[in-house]
């Protein structure tokens, strides 16, 4: 799938439609991506620039949620069959949203718990590697460091300062290296990683490619099918728009029985509602990693918002993620800020860190706050993480509240 492109911070202040105002949800003249902000409460309140942390839910998500809720409060567990349907669509729309076969999406809890299907079924033998960047979030380091007592271990890399070179990651793999394992977009840098460079470098020394999602799946286009990962995990809080709790783990399919299920359960058999049937007979999909009871109103909610992103199309969330950082970005210069993400050669992401010389950024961010704009404050460096929806506004509401703390 070709990549979007965006130039350099100075070409996106030109779009007017950066400033538009935007109309009501049912509009006849709004454009997909208004119709989105629309659908965003949040927006109604705050200039929302922590989708790296934890998003905001979008409306069609609280309504799904709700109407959930309703349901088990009033009715318990009578319509749970129609539940179940629902969170099957949510399986289905995260299959699409990867270009993967339903039968190779698991729906679990976190990205931690998709790691660590990989990191403690995985066939390791004494004297394995696997190899990782030192500055990976730390769901993606822990789970291999613990392998150490089956006697792997974890090469992390280092980068200078989020830049990742790959002749670095090349060098530290060798004839054991059995998996690498790096994040799609970094959280502390934004540094965005080509995955098809490094599938091809991983498989070109045996190794399997696994990758950490959270940071760009919903907003970057990605299929398994051109991109050829072994493994991926997502949880749904952060650019998915989904509640905590409910992630995507992809594996592809020719690995179904390389990994040992962990925390089987009930759910784990073919037959998983004939209780009395004591078979250990594994469903025949990544649905065996699930283990027991779901969580219904999670998955419902990220159905939902599953849905709403389909309707712009990552395509097109993609090219205004990057519009909008570009636009933060030249602004930010502007009043002095100091931008220390990487922004060229395809490395661009929805995360921007940067710092104001001179200036406590921990009382920047207390200021943000009080002025209704959400950011993060991360390793001593503001960051900023705005969606598709996020406009002009919002970005001036951003520099106007860092300014006004001079």
């Amino acid at each position: 799938m070709p990549e979007p492109t965006a130039g350099g911070a100075a070409s996106a202040i030109a779009p007017l439609h950066l400033s538009h105002p935007m109309p009501a949800e049912n509009s006849a003249t709004a454009t997909p991506l208004e119709r989105f902000r629309a659908a965003m409460p949040a927006a109604r309140r705050w200039a929302y620039f922590d989708h790296a942390a934890v998003a905001p839910l979008p409306e069609p998500t609280r309504r799904a949620i709700g109407g959930w809720l309703d349901d088990a409060a009033e009715n318990g567990d009578v319509h749970w069959p129609a539940w179940e349907k629902h969170v099957e669509a949510a399986r289905g729309a995260a299959a699409r949203l990867l270009g993967a076969a339903t039968d190779e999406v698991a729906l679990l809890r976190s990205t931690t718990e998709g790691i660590n299907c990989v990191a403690e079924g995985f066939p390791f033998r004494p004297g394995d590697n696997v190899v990782t960047l030192a500055d990976e979030f730390p769901t993606n380091q822990y789970p291999w460091m613990n392998q150490a007592y089956r006697g792997v271990e974890t090469r992390r890399v280092p980068t200078d300062d989020g830049h990742v070179d790959l002749e670095r990651i090349a060098a530290a793999c060798d004839s054991r290296t059995r998996l690498l394992a790096v994040s799609w977009v970094s959280y502390s840098s934004g540094w965005r990683n080509d995955l098809a460079a490094l599938a091809e470098m991983a498989h070109r020394r045996g190794a399997l490619f696994l990758v950490d999602a959270i940071q760009g799946l919903g907003v970057f286009p990605l299929d398994v099918r051109d991109v050829p990962i072994d493994f991926l995990a997502a949880d749904g809080h952060k650019w998915l728009l989904g509640p905590e709790g409910a992630g995507i783990f992809y594996l592809r399919r020719e690995h179904l029985d390389l990994l040992r299920p962990v925390g089987v359960g009930w759910n784990s058999v073919a037959h998983a509602f004939d209780f009395a049937r004591i078979e250990l007979d594994f469903r025949p999909g990544a649905a065996r990693y699930e283990g027991g009871s779901q969580n219904m109103g999670g998955f419902i909610g990220l159905g939902a918002s599953l849905a709403l992103l389909g309707e712009v199309g990552t395509e097109a969330l993609a090219r205004r993620v990057l519009e909008v950082t570009d636009f933060a970005c030249c602004k930010l210069e502007a009043i002095g800020a100091v931008v220390r993400s990487e922004r060229g050669g395809g490395h661009g992401s929805g995360i921007v860190t940067f710092e104001i010389p001179n200036r406590d950024p921990a009382a920047l961010r207390r200021r943000c706050l009080e002025a209704g704009v959400v950011l993060s404050y991360r390793g001593g460096r503001l960051r900023i993480s705005p969606h598709a929806y996020n406009n002009a506004q919002d970005v001036d509401r951003l520099i106007a509240a860092l300014e006004s703390t001079a």
